[in-house]
């Protein structure tokens, strides 16, 4: 990995990433931690690792949604790492948020799944899909990656879980970049 993209990563995630993540009990590091290791034995831990990196560029403070502002950040997010990844790490992250919306249209319990941030940032993310959106996001081929990703970010906001660390997610990222 070249030494810039590491020293971007580690900026970004041991400079920014230490803040508190919402309204959960973990901050923006433990969260991507936590996802990538879930996502680790289903062999796709970079997209998750990486899959908030939006909420750690934008500008626009610390937690925008409790002010009733959408951030985006899946769509900045994923435009940010379209730069330096291929499509198996950026789309699934561009779709995570329309996953949430997608998984709380069809599964009738996932809605009681999320945390009071989801809760809240559902609103302002559009809420539930219509029929026409379902049917839109199952058509994009890389849905189903999306859905895994969003499980995994759902379950990612234990306080007391242990995960390795940030170094050794990095090995994932050669076989990621873009060439």
């Amino acid at each position: 990995m070249s030494d810039s993209l590491r020293q971007e990563l580690l900026e970004i995630f041991a400079g920014r990433a230490t803040r508190r993540y919402g309204l959960s009990d973990v901050n923006q590091l433990q969260h991507a931690l936590q996802a990538a290791a879930l996502a680790e034995a289903d062999g796709a831990p970079l997209a998750s690792l990486l899959h908030d990196v939006g909420h750690m560029i934008h500008r626009l403070g610390e937690d925008p949604a409790s002010r009733g502002v959408d951030d985006v950040h899946e769509q900045l997010g994923a435009e940010w790492l379209a730069r330096r990844f291929g499509p198996d790490v950026s789309e699934p992250v561009r779709l995570h948020v329309a996953a949430k919306r997608y998984l709380c249209t069809v599964e009738p319990d996932y809605f009681g799944k999320l945390g009071p941030d989801s809760v809240r940032s559902l609103r302002l993310q559009g809420g539930l899909m219509s029929a026409a959106e379902v049917d839109a996001f199952r058509a994009n081929p890389l849905h189903g990656e999306a859905v895994r990703l969003r499980r995994f970010d759902e379950a990612a906001k234990d306080p007391r879980a242990a995960t390795p660390d940030f170094d050794h997610y990095l090995r994932h990222v050669e076989d990621c970049r873009l060439k």
